[in-house]
């Protein structure tokens, strides 16, 4: 995400850091560097213009230029501005007082309107919500088959009349059904627009009034840029946009809309979709973007993902196995299965602080989901004595392991190498060598 201007940044404050002392001069060299970079990355002028000042600013008042690490506070003051730059702190999505909370979502048409309705609505289900989502964007061509074909795949309920249905009627049927079924929340998927005329304003204050939503989500492209924010002022004069949704964060967006858009419209980012499977939906975090963008990583993200469906339950009974000197490759089999549902291994890695600077020295690109298969295929080629009792497996059994996976024995090798010190490295923790484990869990 944003390596571009990712790697801009970092390359700014590794070439000022090296010269130890910083002049007057010399900030406002790299303060240069950093404005152009953020323009390259397709950031609105008047809010890069804005930010520079504000670093400006802050860093004299500081008197950096006069301090011990003058580039390392430097780093922390962009970083704080970034941070306000991008809202402060986090919004989440507000929910009604009584049920169902109805979130209207509105955008261009290709922004990922109706992929975003089903994330959402796993998003919410996730949390304990009861979703019900609405086909009502008649006007793509199989948008409500869209929507009923991911509402099959998730389980989730999907609320559709016949073609020709004005949009009032499904929309107050739709409503009914929800209080029927005791959905907590609604989700509409609105008609998509290629730009917004006077008439499609009328129209979108119209169904608002109907629907009386909670949220008006607007689903914005991230790869667009400045689109998107024009986007987001254009449909805020139609009706109140009380929150974005950024899509494609993971692909090769330049940066601009996520760090213009909060400043020039006043809304706040409340989620971004980081990738195309159902479940990459995720809150919005100002201080942990930023932290990413600087290239400090994001601990706590990567710790938010893997516990997502970590229980308590998995937490007592791994740790209990553990303490006992008990850990498998059954147990390891999982944590592999665990990491490969967080993500790419390009994702993590750049959630990890100083590894993003690194990151293509490790050609973490080249380890796709083939890499986490040969690991399942290997111990599941295993017998369930051996998965137990690792040590049973001689130079005959790898070899066979090897045929039944697909693999060599040197493949096999590596996995038990990986196995015997991920158990060292974890019992030596469990037994008072490092952080207690259960707090590590969890």
């Amino acid at each position: 995400m944003f390596d571009s201007l990712s790697d801009k940044l970092q390359g700014v404050f590794q070439r000022f850091g090296s010269r130890g002392t910083l002049t007057e001069k010399d900030l406002d060299e790299a303060l240069r560097e950093v404005r152009l970079a953020l323009l390259e990355a397709d950031v609105n002028f008047k809010v890069v213009k804005d930010f520079i000042k504000g670093v400006r600013e802050r860093a004299i008042g500081a008197n950096v230029t006069k301090s011990l690490s003058p580039m390392q506070q430097i780093i922390d003051i962009v970083h704080q501005e970034m941070i306000q730059l991008l809202g402060g702190g986090h919004k989440g999505l507000e929910k009604s007082q009584t049920k169902p909370t109805v979130i209207m979502l509105v955008g261009l048409k290709g922004s990922g309107k109706t992929t975003t309705t089903a994330k959402l609505a796993l998003y919410l289900r996730h949390q304990g919500e009861k979703p019900l989502m609405v086909a009502a964007d008649l006007e793509r061509v199989a948008a409500v088959e869209q929507l009923q074909a991911l509402g099959k795949q998730l389980s989730v309920p999907v609320f559709a009349m016949p073609p020709g249905t004005p949009t009032k009627t499904i929309t107050k049927n739709a409503l009914k059904e929800a209080k029927e079924i005791n959905a907590s929340s609604v989700i509409v998927d609105t008609t998509g627009y290629v730009m917004l005329e006077e008439e499609d304003h009328k129209e979108l204050r119209a169904l608002h009034k109907t629907l009386n939503p909670t949220e008006v989500l607007l689903v914005a492209d991230a790869m667009t840029g400045q689109e998107a924010v024009t986007a987001a002022e254009e449909f805020n004069k139609a009706i109140p946009v009380s929150g974005l949704i950024l899509t494609k964060l993971d692909g090769d967006a330049r940066g601009g809309a996520a760090l213009s858009i909060r400043a020039v419209t006043g809304i706040p980012i409340k989620l971004v979709g980081v990738g195309e499977k159902a479940d990459a939906l995720e809150d919005f975090y100002p201080d942990r973007f930023a932290s990413r963008v600087l290239g400090m990583g994001d601990v706590l993200t990567l710790i938010d993902k893997a516990k997502a469906d970590l229980t308590d339950e998995d937490v007592e009974s791994l740790t209990e196995r553990i303490k006992k000197g008990q850990l498998t490759l059954d147990d390891f089999l999982e944590q592999y299965r665990r990491i490969k549902k967080m993500g790419p291994l390009s994702q993590l890695v750049g959630l990890l602080p100083g590894l993003s600077q690194i990151k293509n020295k490790l050609n973490v690109d080249d380890m796709d989901e083939s890499f986490f298969d040969r690991v399942e295929a290997i111990i599941c080629s295993m017998t369930k004595a051996e998965r137990q009792h690792p040590d049973i497996i001689d130079g005959s059994r790898r070899r066979r392991i090897a045929t039944g996976s697909g693999t060599t024995p040197a493949n096999v090798n590596q996995v038990l190498k990986q196995y015997r010190e991920a158990k060292k490295i974890i019992q030596t923790i469990s037994t008072g060598g490092g952080p207690n484990i259960t707090s590590l869990l969890r």
